[in-house]
């Protein structure tokens, strides 16, 4: 086999689909077969300067993906069978990957670049191969460039492997050195000096002690700047990459440094090419989001042991750093606004722009406004939409006084300009700036409106006219309608729209069954908007919405009549079905919640159900998603009467939480199970074996995303509580799976904010399902089953109390379930809640918090504990 492996790794890079097919069988089957020869004969391959480029690349990809995958659990798999491997069959493959770092073919060696990489992320941390820093370090001296490019290229690949606390300071400090010596000025080959700088890059988070000292620092940041300077394009952009980078990850060390990198930012944004250009920007957009983080924390009481305090970076730089963003507004391209993904100078400059606003508030707006007033009104038509531009990216920030009275005077400019400019750039950003308009300056908590009842049928007509216009200007539109409609969500009654409603609802449905709403996400615009007119819709508008109903369930019904479509076709369908369902959602909690329209809606519920089961046969999962989500919306506003659907229903149900794959499906599927829990309360009870083994699998699963996990824990209370006492026998099974995840989560080591932030959702299941269980068999006879449980979950609350991380939200349900326990088991458990220390520290801190649903869950627990206590 290993003789025809270069024939097998051409053929699967073959034009031909069966030659192709055929030799990615005869891989996989060789894997499968004999994992060590596979590993071997790749790397022989890779090695071999004999060898075709194209089979060595592929042997090198093939051999990567041997070794890690996107997938966690899979990831962790491939990691445990390499580290299985017999450790010469180990060695040979790394010997021949080092081997071909000194390569002639670059792909060859960049290839052997990765794979080394993703070996070190499996061993080092096992203190396996522990020569390789070093040996890697001794290539940098080797005189050929080549070699030198691969190591740097390697130990860049590594430092984005693997986590710093793996590598000990003596070796990160010569890595360092190593990259910094490679960045160099006077380092002669410019693809050296771009694989160090590449390097630096992911070795930045590794430099903490580095940039700790002051000398190390200035020489990093001198070779840094120096670099941004260089000849070779791809340097500069890299270097500059560096800078982003450090601005976030050393905030606090950067004041000595900042007029210089002014100078090279400002000099890149004016001179150099854009993808140079757009990292000089990016530099002080990152600053902006380094400095709202800190301003949004600490609110602007800095005290001493504020973790970084807030150097004003940007408010000193604002003189300067606002005429250099204006002046790149100017830079559009002519055919920016129909390309979704488009990013270039103009739209980089202006996403600054409104960073800077954020950052500093008030103080922009007299910078601005000049650049407006000169630009607005001018012949050429970049002049006027980077005007138009500028005012809509300052709007978020400033003060409602400070912006309100200009608003006043532009609007009416706007609206015009909307309806007449001869230019769709002007028009598309004329139309977004409105949209900004309404989504900060307009709503109930502003103190002086915008928008009143002299105007507001002037800007209804403009938007409506301008639904009707090119794509990428109505989907502005419709976002500016959307902003509209959203700041009059809680105006009760009387709705300034009410008397337009019928309009506006048909100028959108009009929209949604444009030949042209596929492009620029028109038909999603209009339809998110839709919903947006729907949720503000008032008693005096509710017949229209109800017929909506009709109209939007014989759409969907039509998608689902269509046959034989294309791939595009189908995919298109999908997408409009996924949007119908997420209209009905909306329309189903709108009329479901009203008394006045709830009645009338009932006519039509059989129907909708109907048109959902039928969506579920077709297999998209987005659309399951909405659907799943319209169901649970159904079974709120049906109450009871849903329990006659449920046979038809159940099937896709199960299906939904066995849905791994798609895990966001499995997440709303157990989400709709709690919806189903409360609507048909105990009438749940003949579904609950199948929907609690499904749960019970769910959580043994490996294969399942984490985030699922938090809600398929608040699941089992929500069963409990519809169900009662009838969950004693799932008692047996819940419970161990709470406490071993109970114990878990208490002492979860949390290295950063995502894994806190993860902890503590699960705690907060865990906590939600105590409740609903205690709660659930509360005054019932049998309560005394959960006696045995009482002394592990007031353990969990404890230990969650003594490590001091819960947030705000586990805080509540803690302090919840301790008086849920006091208040079912009652005198039962008064001596053990007597025992614990959060009966009395950790429910005083609630009682003081600041918190008012803290404080109230507090005083509620507080009285259910004397009683206890005292019973």
């Amino acid at each position: 086999m290993a003789m025809e492996v270069t024939q097998i790794l051409l053929n699967a890079q073959s034009v031909d689909g069966s030659v192709r097919k055929h030799a990615e069988e005869s891989l996989k089957q060789f894997q499968e077969q004999n994992l060590s020869a596979f590993l071997l004969s790749l790397s022989n391959e890779l090695v071999s300067n004999e060898k075709p480029v194209d089979s060595r690349k592929l042997a090198g990809l093939v051999l990567k993906n041997a070794l890690d995958a996107k997938e966690q659990h899979r990831k962790s798999e491939l990691a445990q069978r390499w580290l299985s491997l017999d450790i010469a069959v180990k060695a040979q493959v790394k010997a021949c990957l080092l081997q071909t770092l000194a390569s002639p073919v670059p792909d060859a060696r960049s290839t052997a670049s990765q794979v080394i990489a993703k070996i070190a992320g499996i061993e080092l941390p096992q203190k396996q191969w522990p020569e390789l820093i070093g040996s890697l370090l001794s290539n940098i001296h080797q005189l050929q460039p080549h070699v030198k490019q691969a190591t740097l290229e390697t130990l860049g690949y590594l430092c984005e492997e693997v986590s710093p606390q793996v590598v000990d300071q003596d070796q990160v400090n010569k890595i360092l050195t190593a990259v910094v010596q490679g960045m160099n000025a006077s380092e002669g080959s410019s693809d050296v000096r771009l694989a160090a700088t590449r390097a630096l890059y992911n070795a930045l988070g590794f430099a903490q002690a580095n940039f700790s000292n002051d000398m190390e620092r200035d020489y990093i940041m001198r070779v840094v700047c120096e670099a941004t300077l260089s000849q070779e394009v791809k340097i500069r952009q890299s270097a500059f990459e560096c800078l982003v980078a450090i601005s976030s990850t050393y905030y606090d060390k950067l004041a000595s440094y900042m007029q210089d990198i002014f100078t090279i930012t400002a000099k890149a944004v004016k001179e150099d090419e854009e993808p140079v250009a757009l990292q000089a920007i990016e530099f002080w957009s990152s600053i902006c989001d380094e400095e709202i983080d800190i301003l949004d924390e600490y609110g602007g009481d800095f005290t001493a042991d504020s973790d970084i305090p807030c150097y004003y970076f940007i408010k000193q730089a604002l003189p300067a750093l606002v005429p250099m963003l204006l002046e790149t507004l100017l830079k559009q391209e002519e055919d920016q606004d129909q390309d979704e993904g488009a990013w270039n100078l103009a739209m980089a400059g202006g996403t600054c722009l409104g960073l800077v606003a954020r950052t500093v508030g008030d103080d922009i707006v007299p910078l601005v406004m000049p650049f407006i007033e000169e630009n607005i009104t001018r012949p050429n038509w970049r002049q006027r939409e980077a005007a138009t531009y500028a005012f809509g990216s300052i709007l978020e920030g400033p003060s409602p006084d400070k912006l309100t009275p200009i608003v006043h005077v532009a609007l009416s400019f706007m609206l015009t300009a909307l309806m007449n400019d001869p230019n769709n750039h002007v028009k598309d950003t004329t139309a977004w700036t409105l949209g900004r308009i309404f989504e900060f300056l307009h709503g109930s908590t502003v103190e002086t409106p915008i928008i009143t009842p002299e105007n507001c049928q002037q800007i209804l007509t403009v938007l409506l006219q301008s639904m009707k216009d090119v794509p990428n200007v109505a989907e502005k539109a419709c976002g500016a309608l959307y902003f509209l409609a959203q700041g009059y969500e809680d105006v009760g009654a009387a709705s300034p729209l009410s008397p337009f409603y019928q309009n506006i609802i048909e100028a959108l449905l009009t929209v949604t069954r444009r030949e042209d709403a596929g492009e620029s996400r028109l038909r999603t615009a209009a339809y998110e908007t839709l919903n947006e007119i729907v949720r503000c819709s008032t008693d005096e508008t509710a017949p229209i919405v109800m017929q909506l109903v009709p109209v939007i369930m014989m759409e969907l019904h039509q998608t689902l009549e269509a046959q034989k479509l294309s791939s595009d076709e189908r995919e298109k369908q999908n997408e409009l079905q996924g949007l119908l369902c997420g209209c009905l959602q909306v329309i189903i909690q709108k009329l479901g919640a009203a008394e006045a329209t709830k009645y009338g809606f009932m006519q039509y519920t059989d129907q909708i159900m109907d048109l959902f089961l039928r969506v579920f046969a077709c297999r998209n999962a987005t659309v399951h998603e909405e659907a799943m989500l319209a169901i649970g919306a159904l079974a709120y506003a049906t109450g009871t009467n849903f329990l006659k659907y449920m046979q038809g229903f159940y099937p896709y149900l199960e299906m939904g939480l066995q849905n791994f794959e798609e895990y966001q499906v499995c997440a709303i599927t157990v989400g709709v199970v709690g919806d189903l829990c409360r609507a048909l309360e105990d009438k749940i009870l003949p579904f609950c074996d199948g929907i609690m083994t499904q749960l019970l699998k769910d959580l043994s699963s490996n294969q399942l995303h984490r985030s699922v996990k938090p809600p398929i824990f608040s699941c089992f209370g929500d069963i409990a509580l519809a169900i009662g006492e009838n969950f004693e026998k799932y008692l047996i099974y819940a419970m161990p799976m709470l406490q071993s995840a109970a114990e878990l989560s208490a002492h979860a080591v949390a290295d950063d904010d995502d894994i806190l932030e993860y902890t503590n959702q699960l705690r907060n299941g865990i906590l939600e399902a105590y409740s609903g269980i205690l709660q659930g068999f509360k005054s019932s006879p049998k309560t005394q089953l959960l006696m045995p449980y009482a002394y592990h979950i007031l353990q969990f609350i404890d230990t969650l109390y003594s490590e001091k991380d819960m947030d705000d939200a586990v805080m509540k349900t803690a302090i919840g379930v301790l008086g849920d326990l006091a208040d079912t088991l009652g005198s039962h458990v008064g001596p053990l809640i007597n025992q614990s220390v959060s009966s009395k520290g950790f429910l005083e801190e609630c009682l003081s918090s600041d918190d008012g649903l803290i404080k109230e869950s507090a005083d509620w627990a507080k009285l259910a504990i004397s009683r206890a206590v005292s019973g």
